[in-house]
């Protein structure tokens, strides 16, 4: 696909509604979401069921028929949107439903490879790491997110006094956790606090966030190290530090099994140190590569590594190229869309 033009948003999503359609796998929604609010659209949220013989059988099965978009009530129910943004597997069959339906009306996108083509959406991102490629297909090297430049700004301009309290160094530590793809090791464990303790040994304050998939021993010894330490822990309680975390950093650590984390990491230019764990994901290995390159990126070793780099985000290009193609979807299709707003 060409690259977008640099205006941003484009006139032509004046007015335009947008629903974002995942099964609530919080990853895929925030990509979607990243890229709705970057373009300024007013959305809805509409969840598919993750669960039962429709969402075992996606990407290539029917979807639930209660779901369906000639239905009053289900996740496409309701007046055509003028944009659908989809991610997911489960999503995928949805998506080719409100396609078929709304042919013509509705600009369709979809978030990653979803496994059934290029011809699956008018619109695909995948990372540059994925094999998909095609006329419709714009790709990127790093992922969309939420952690927006007006977002930093507006954080450090509101510090947040758990956080700025903090003397020293600061190292935002951003924890994943067990996926289908990996898991964390005992040894793995060990070696990432010993790590991180050594860091904070060195007079660096830690800025901790785990995640719903941290197993409770690592969580337990974080903690533990945390509070020895005298940094700062976030897992659930308060407020979300997440976006504050990452704007006052003067480092960031973060484990290798979260290409999303990663993204958002890179995203504000401070040196990222990646925690490699031994089975990550292979196609994520060809992304870290590139942040490298770039010179964004290095192991994490249990020290800080200067880093300079303009930071990487790859949201609002995304943006503009899923703009892009719908100002030319609207030229093609302009009066079947203009009825169907009338309607």
């Amino acid at each position: 696909m060409a690259a977008p033009s640099e205006t941003l948003p484009s006139p032509a999503l004046a007015g335009a509604r947008a629903w974002i359609v995942t099964d609530g796998k919080a990853g895929d929604e925030n990509q979607c979401v990243g890229i709705a609010e970057t373009l300024g659209l007013s959305y809805e949220i509409r969840r598919v069921p993750a669960n039962g013989p429709f969402g075992w059988t996606a990407p290539w099965g029917p979807i639930d028929p209660r779901q369906g978009p000639y239905r009053r009530r289900g996740a496409l129910a309701g007046p055509y949107p003028d944009i659908l943004i989809a991610s997911g597997r489960r999503a995928v069959p949805y998506l080719r439903a409100m396609r078929r339906a709304a042919a013509g009306r509705t600009f369709t996108a979809f978030l990653k490879d979803p496994r059934t083509g290029h011809d699956s959406a008018d619109f695909i991102w995948v990372p540059d790491y994925d094999d998909l490629r095609g006329p419709n297909v714009f790709t990127t090297l790093t992922a969309p997110h939420l952690v927006t430049a007006e977002r930093i700004a507006a954080a450090r301009a509101r510090p947040d006094p758990r956080l700025s309290a903090l003397d020293g160094p600061r190292v935002a530590v951003l924890i994943g956790g067990d996926s289908r793809h990996l898991s964390y090791r005992a040894l793995d464990m060990q070696r990432l606090v010993g790590d991180l303790r050594k860091l904070a040994g060195s007079g660096c304050r830690l800025m901790v966030t785990v995640s719903r998939r941290t197993p409770d021993p690592l969580r337990d010894a974080i903690r533990t190290l945390v509070a020895e330490t005298g940094g700062f822990l976030w897992d659930g309680g308060g407020d979300n530090p997440y976006v504050a975390m990452l704007a006052f950093a003067d480092a960031i650590v973060v484990t290798s099994d979260s290409a999303n984390m990663v993204s958002e990491a890179v995203s504000t230019g401070a040196p990222v140190l990646l925690f490699d764990l031994p089975r990550t994901y292979i196609r994520h290995r060809r992304m870290f590569a590139g942040l490298a390159m770039a010179g964004a990126l290095r192991p994490f070793t249990g020290r800080l590594e200067p880093l300079a780099y303009k930071p990487i985000d790859a949201t609002p290009v995304i943006a503009r190229a899923l703009a892009d193609g719908y100002a030319a979807f609207r030229a093609a299709h302009g009066a079947s869309v203009t009825q169907d707003r009338l309607d």
